[in-house]
Formats: structure tokens, sequence, C-alpha cells
């Protein structure tokens, strides 16, 4: 993936910079109909309202129309090889996506790992070549590999490390349990039947790009947001005062007077923090 800057013939254009999306050109994108029928589904987004149209997730609404890409986590087709057809492009998540077809004729949508290119082929299966693509158990993996799309409970499909550039390094094996260390730094204990695929998850500079306006922001469904301290007292626990004042409390907090910037928000007696060795920094 690359990185395009536009000129500063505007405001918006100015630092502004988007995807080269060249990899999309490999599987022949510009005389593609769209997304694979069969995988797509209807998307309605609440856009921050419940069941009674009231907001109960700020700063949520708007934002281009989409359909969902029915994604295979699971990767639950075993023993079957697999060919990339095509990378697209998923509006959905911030990482490219792959339609391989698998031998039998089934099509499905994986995430696409860096340097996953089209016509390559994939395997899930117990003991699958160990490289890039291919899904298999945690036990079956070398030490030091670097993977994706890595479960917390074995069949229960991927849940660890989905976004663009992302993965997940294996530190050690003991007993029934795998030691990885996350995106986050945390590392923690995960059963050695879960699955994983082989890789690093593609599109890596995806957060070095520059939105560059605020009308991008919009195109993704995002709404402004207007800080505390320059509301009102009734509109928030910050506001009021004569010019800039302080917050005015021992600490900052919520609209709704919780503790904020800092707070831990983890359960404290969660069944899973036994598994956890050290703390996400």
């Amino acid at each position: 993936m690359g990185i395009r800057f536009f000129q500063a013939n505007t405001p918006g254009t100015r630092n502004r910079s988007i995807c080269d999306f060249n990899e999309l050109d490999v599987s022949n994108q510009k005389s593609k109909k769209g997304p694979d029928k069969s995988l797509i589904l209807s998307n309605h987004r609440a856009k921050g309202r419940n069941n009674r149209g009231v907001i109960t997730c700020r700063h949520r609404g708007g934002g281009h129309k989409r359909l969902y890409r029915e994604i295979d986590f699971r990767r639950d087709k075993i023993g079957i090889p697999a060919r990339v057809l095509t990378v697209e492009y998923d509006p959905n998540r911030n990482s490219r996506i792959a339609l391989i077809r698998y031998a039998d004729g089934q099509k499905r949508y994986i995430l696409q790992p860096k340097g996953l290119r089209v016509n390559d082929i994939l395997m899930s299966d117990l003991n699958a070549p160990i490289l890039i693509g291919n899904s298999l158990p945690l036990r079956n993996i070398p030490l030091g590999a670097e993977v994706h799309n890595v479960e917390f409970q074995a069949g229960a499909g991927g849940k660890l490390a989905r976004s663009a550039g992302t993965l997940v390094e294996i530190l050690a094996k003991e007993g029934n349990f795998v030691t990885l260390r996350l995106p986050s730094k945390e590392i923690r204990m995960v059963s050695k039947n879960c699955w994983a695929t082989i890789g690093q998850v593609g599109n890596i500079e995806a957060y070095n790009i520059i939105k560059g306006k605020a009308g991008k922001t919009r195109w993704l469904g995002i709404r402004p947001t207007v800080r505390g301290s320059v509301m009102n007292p009734v509109d928030h626990p910050h506001g009021g005062g004569e010019g800039r004042a302080p917050i005015g409390r021992s600490r900052p907090v919520t609209p709704w007077g919780r503790p904020a910037l800092g707070q831990l928000t983890r359960k404290p007696k969660k069944y899973s923090s036994q598994f956890i060795i050290r703390k996400r920094v």
C-alpha cells in the first residue's frame, strides 16, 4: 500500500492524503462489478440511536451508505485448498479483504494478510504449511511466528488482531495454553486449541492517512465532538466560568459525572484476568 497526497488547490486538499489502492489494481477491480453478490448483506446502522430513536451514543450519525461483506473469521473449511480471486476494498474496516474460492466451488471473504496476492493457494488444516494466509491451531504454529485473526475460544472465530497492520506474536507454550503478545503489548494466555492465521494484516499504512477536512470524518459517520469546558454548567460538569476556566473538580469527569481520562474500566474480578500475565500499557 502507498499513500497519495493532493495538491493544495483547496483548503480541503491541503495536507490531505488517501490510499493509492495499488493492491486493488492487481485484482482487476476496474472491470469488476462491485463485491460478490452472494456474500453481501444489508447493513442497518443504528447511528447511535436505540429502538425508540433516542440518542444513546453521542457523535454518531450520517455517513455514506454501506453494504456489509460477510467475512469468514472461522476458516472452518478444513483440508480444502482455496485460491485467491481478488483483493477488494471493504468500507466496514480499514483492512483489505480477499475473495477466495475453495476447490468445491464455495466462495468466501477473508482478511487479506500482508503479502497475499491473487492466485495464491490457501489452506485451513491441522498441519497446514506455515505460509501467509494459512490457518491452523496455535499448538502447531512455531514460537516467534506472527499471526492474526486469533480466537479467544476454540471454534468461536477470530477476535484478536483483525485491524489493519496488527499482528500477534507467539511467545511460549506450556500445558494447555499458549502465551501471546497482543498488539496492545498485553501478554496473555490462550488455549492451544484456538486457531489463528499466519501473517500480519495488510494495509499497514492505514493509520498514516490524513483526512484533511471535517467532511471526510462526516462521510465515515462521525459527528462533531464539543469540549465540555466550552459548554454551560447545565450541559457539562466542566462548563461555565468566565473565559478559560479550569475544570473546577478534583479530576476530569464525563457529562454524567463519572471519572474520565485515565480511569480503568475493566472489571477487577473479571473471569479472564487470570489469563493475563502483563496488562496492556
